[in-house]
């Protein structure tokens, strides 16, 4: 059985093994594969395996020996599924290997706006406090959490990670999701409708996956009905945001800051409106990249296909 990987850099920029996958077939990994050589490097394996390298209909026409495509990453929206289901191939993706890990990070950005840990230390280096005629200083206004709320769009696994994060900093959590369980709300954690969860909170967070419902769901409109001064988190999908309403937002103040680890084109353009805006800090997609996540990632995904094979599939997104 032919495994092709064909963009496995990322996952495994050369500190973790391949190992346990080649036990299930001959497999070839290639860090990075162009859309030119996409046809021509699954060939006629039966197995492949994606991050971002999107795979189509106009694909799947073409390559009539595959059989599962096993997508290494929570979202999965570079691989058509509709299509994929058509041609009887099985897609599935890995969904819970990096939930604490964007959780932490998600609050590693809140706490940079909060603090501007980086900045602050750049400036002691630069003999700032040598100079200063006070026992401290301070360049930017520091926050504290304790008492704020924080609203959370897309309250899954990820989204209630960062709601037990924010209860431990004294916060209150609002959430905005489509599925309720009210058996976790209490005093300082509640959902909430999208327009109330804008109104109300100082911080937001996304946590939700792409979908054409919610593209775009970040925009001039709806940033208008958020408190002046709010500050937004985004460690889901860059698409989620217009960005160029982001960076007016934050040009005039209305948004007090942003982090945001994904952007709508990836690796960002250099002429991205966001680059140029006040108090934005943007990281390169690293949020799930840690790698005791990245380690469960590849076992998740090896144990995905291990089911597919034993003709009992688990994690399938076109079932």
């Amino acid at each position: 059985m032919k495994i092709v990987v064909l963009d496995g850099y990322t996952l495994n920029p050369g500190d973790l093994s391949w190992g346990e996958l080649k036990k299930l077939g001959e497999v070839k990994v290639y860090d990075r594969t162009p859309k030119d050589k996409i046809l021509e490097r699954i060939g006629n394996s039966e197995i492949v395996f994606t991050n971002k390298t999107p795979l189509d209909r106009n694909v799947f026409k073409k390559l009539p020996n595959l059989k599962y495509i096993g997508v290494l990453a929570t979202g999965y929206n570079v691989v058509d599924i509709e299509a994929a289901k058509e041609f009887g191939i099985t897609v599935t993706n890995v969904p819970t290997y990096g939930t604490m890990a964007v959780a932490q990070f998600t609050f590693a950005l809140i706490l940079e706006l909060c603090h501007h840990v980086w900045e602050h230390n750049m400036a002691v280096k630069n003999g700032e406090w040598s100079r200063c005629a006070d026992f401290c200083f301070y360049k930017y206004p520091l926050i504290e959490l304790a008492g704020k709320t924080l609203g959370i769009i897309g309250f899954g696994r990820i989204g209630k990670a960062v709601a037990n994060i924010a209860l431990a900093f004294g916060m209150k959590v609002m959430a905005y999701s489509r599925n309720k369980n009210s058996v976790i709300e209490s005093e300082n954690v509640r959902y909430a409708e999208f327009d109330e969860l804008l109104k109300n909170s100082d911080i937001i967070s996304l946590h939700c996956p792409l979908t054409e419902s919610n593209r775009g769901m970040i925009n001039k409109d709806t940033i208008n009905k958020m408190k002046d001064g709010v500050i937004l988190i985004n460690t889901a999908r860059g698409p989620l945001i217009i960005e160029e309403d982001l960076a007016f937002a934050l040009n005039s103040r209305k948004v007090a800051g942003a982090a945001v680890d994904v952007v709508s084109i990836e690796p960002i353009n250099e002429d991205n409106p966001l680059l140029k805006a006040k108090n934005c800090i943007i990281t390169p997609h690293i949020a799930w990249a840690p790698k005791e996540a990245r380690e469960r990632l590849m076992k998740i995904a090896v144990e995905n296909l291990k089911s597919f094979l034993n003709r009992s599939p688990v994690n399938v997104v076109n079932g």
